[in-house]
């Protein structure tokens, strides 16, 4: 299980590759024509998807800018790469495959991307709909006691709970896996996890899934291409089980005429123009990450939603180089992994663990009596047989940050792996598996894995950078709707719903205030 998430110093090296082609052609890169727009989203993932089917509603004209390319599902099910066989599709702009085996593959606009970090290794997706194409479909809502350790209390829970959580789930409409694809083969880690749990009188119960599970009925039945059922999940669903936001927040963007999305366009710069305008550097890229152009926009509204990570990049260059020199010191702080940790725990028979995908179960220990943690089965292609991996969740405080490394033109990421606060999460989960392994005979395979996280949030956070309406301080059409805005958690739950209701909170201020 150590090769799923720690392969630091390959991974230096390749991602070093990919990063010289880039910087190289953008100085090399020449400008062109400037565009005035209305509205500009930087990114499409969860909070950049709600706000441009909210502006496109609104009739404001948008521009959605999207570094990676669109993946449209095929008939003949071959959209994505696969583990099997894994090509450039699977990894942005890198010599070599970033998770599990580290393969050489061609230099290609992929849909998985990795930060390295100090102490830390963070996935992120690239392409239109971002981190939905490469997630697991948990669409997971946290409690209202939990949520107040994380979010300040200016957020009325009760209005998330009533209005915006609802409103994310009428577009996504997710639902728990049914009992008849449960109970085949393909879901047997699954049915094992719940069975297990509940000799340990832990408290364990089926997600909520941004999944068709028609669709995955038609891959049992030899209808469509086996994708999610042999656990095709990180690098896209071909069967296009995976209700990734392209298929319905940004489709329904697109579908008012007011939004356009333009696919591979890597913004560079972000700055103040005149009259309370913004403008946008970007350079237009080919499939193979080459330059083929630098664009220049102004816009009079700016949001921004390329993820924690993007985000928080994009607002240190624009602090460091003087273009917007009203952001304050808080930008950069407040990072954090959501607690994520990977266990693996050894049973006494078979569990098919490479199949059965997306996560569909999961065990919520919030009375752990060291911390509240949650735990989900996940498929992953590299696990044994006779073995169950898992992802566990908690309440990660946000001690992480970024600064700008002018030399590399990009934020440096820094993690403090043996804080306090991490050692008590690691002790709590530790705890749970104990709970489990009494009650199950079982043992856990090797040590929780902390070491990488698929959920980087905060860099940009509520209170510190911007307003509880993701306005940034000291510019008004400024806004963060993405998971930067969140300090470090969302609340021993997976963050894309939360980032997804806050993002439409976000936007109800916005369109109702007066501009």
């Amino acid at each position: 299980m150590s090769r799923v998430l720690n392969r630091r110093r390959f991974l230096q090296s390749s991602l070093a590759a990919a990063a010289s082609v880039g910087v190289s052609t953008i100085r090399a890169s020449a400008f062109s024509t400037e565009e005035h727009i209305e509205a500009i989203v930087i990114g499409s993932g969860f909070g950049g998807a709600v706000a441009s089917l909210r502006l496109g509603q609104a009739g404001i004209e948008t521009i959605v800018l999207e570094r990676g390319r669109r993946w449209q599902i095929t008939d003949d099910g071959d959209t994505f790469s696969t583990y099997q066989k894994p090509d450039g599709r699977s990894t942005w702009l890198s010599p070599t495959t970033v998770v599990f085996d580290q393969v050489p593959i061609d230099i290609y606009t992929g849909v998985l991307d990795v930060k390295i970090g100090d102490g830390m290794i963070a996935y992120r997706g690239a392409g239109v709909g971002g981190g939905s194409l490469v997630y697991n479909g948990v669409t997971y809502q946290p409690t209202q006691e939990l949520f107040y350790q994380v979010f300040p209390r200016s957020i009325n829970y009760s209005e998330l709970d009533q209005v915006y959580y609802p409103r994310v789930r009428s577009i996504l409409k997710p639902s728990p896996i049914p009992d008849d694809i449960l109970q085949t083969d393909y879901y047997l880690s699954s049915r094992i996890f719940l069975e297990q749990a509940a000799k340990a009188g832990l408290k364990a119960r089926k997600l909520d899934m941004a999944v068709d599970w028609d669709i995955v009925r038609q891959e049992i039945a030899g209808q469509k291409v086996a994708s999610a059922i042999i656990g095709q999940v990180y690098y896209g669903i071909n069967s296009g089980a995976k209700n990734s936001l392209d298929r319905n927040y940004l489709g329904l963007a697109e579908a008012t005429g007011k939004v356009e999305i333009r696919s591979l366009h890597v913004v560079t710069s972000i700055e103040e123009s005149d009259k309370g305008r913004y403008r946008i550097i970007c350079n237009q890229i080919n499939e193979q990450g080459a330059v083929l152009a630098q664009k220049s926009f102004v816009c009079r509204y700016l949001f921004l939603a390329a993820g924690s990570i993007g985000t928080t990049e994009l607002l240190l260059r624009a602090k460091a180089n003087g273009t917007l020199p009203r952001l304050n010191d808080q930008v950069g702080k407040f990072w954090g992994t959501n607690g994520d940790g990977v266990g693996a725990v050894i049973t006494n028979g078979p569990t098919n663990p490479t199949q059965g995908g997306p996560a569909a179960t999961v065990i919520e220990h919030f009375d752990n009596p060291i911390a509240p943690v949650v735990t989900e089965q996940l498929p992953f292609p590299i696990v044994p047989e006779g073995v169950i991996a898992s992802l566990g969740q908690a309440i990660a405080k946000p001690e992480g940050y970024f600064t700008y490394n002018a030399s590399t033109q990009s934020a440096d990421l820094f993690w403090p792996s043996n804080s306090t606060n991490n050692q008590k999460n690691a002790q709590a989960l530790q705890y749970t598996y104990q709970l489990l392994n009494q009650a199950n005979s079982t043992t856990l395979a090797e040590p929780l894995n902390f070491g990488a996280t698929a959920h980087p949030l905060g860099g940009a956070t509520i209170g510190a950078v911007c307003n509880t309406y993701g306005q940034v301080y000291g510019y008004r059409n400024l806004f963060v709707v993405d998971g930067a805005l969140i300090p470090g958690s969302t609340a021993c739950t997976n963050p894309s719903l939360t980032i997804a209701a806050l993002a439409e909170r976000c936007m109800d201020r916005f369109l109702n205030r007066s501009t």
